[in-house]
């Protein structure tokens, strides 16, 4: 997704949410708004998420003022938990742009991170992956070189942004 942000850089119809994470900033991983669970529990009791959610023992929410664009015909990027996708799909237009890799890559990719122990990775990826029914799905495999994987998710956004655009139109 970093790839695909800079790319993305000069293209004003298409934003990136940055997540507030209940995870230390110095974590490392994307660029978040970091917050002890306390404060999270506030900004959820406020209103101030548009989605929130649990996952990996973390707390993810995307506030209210990033999702505010989607009304004014911008592409929001945000990386969701599939437990969300269905309560996303009910209040906004969606569509899930699934960035996956078998099984092998993914858990070199995860370990390479260094953010979770052997055990979580292996428990993470064997997890039931199915995304909710219903939902506009455009699958990207990054099984390739990393240019390959950011290339295909710049155009799937920039397909996206055009599809916007004409129906705004």
């Amino acid at each position: 997704m970093a790839g695909a942000r800079a790319q993305l850089a000069g293209d004003p119809r298409i934003r990136f949410a940055c997540r507030v994470i209940t995870r230390p900033a110095e974590a490392g991983g994307e660029d978040h708004v970091p917050a002890t669970e306390e404060e999270f529990a506030r900004l959820r009791e406020a209103g101030g998420f548009a989605l929130w959610w649990q996952a990996h023992g973390l707390s993810y929410g995307i506030p209210v003022h990033q999702a505010a664009g989607i009304g004014q015909g911008f592409v929001i990027v945000a990386n969701l938990s599939r437990g969300v996708l269905q309560d996303a799909a009910t209040r906004f237009p969606l569509m899930v742009l699934e960035i996956t890799a078998p099984a092998a890559v993914l858990a070199a990719r995860l370990a390479e991170r260094g953010r979770e122990a052997a055990e979580d990775v292996a428990r993470r990826l064997a997890r039931e992956a199915a995304l909710p029914p219903g939902l506009t799905v455009h699958q990207v495999m990054n099984d390739g070189p990393r240019e390959q994987g950011i290339a295909q998710v710049v155009a799937a956004l920039r397909s996206a942004a055009n599809a916007v655009a004409t129906a705004r139109r």
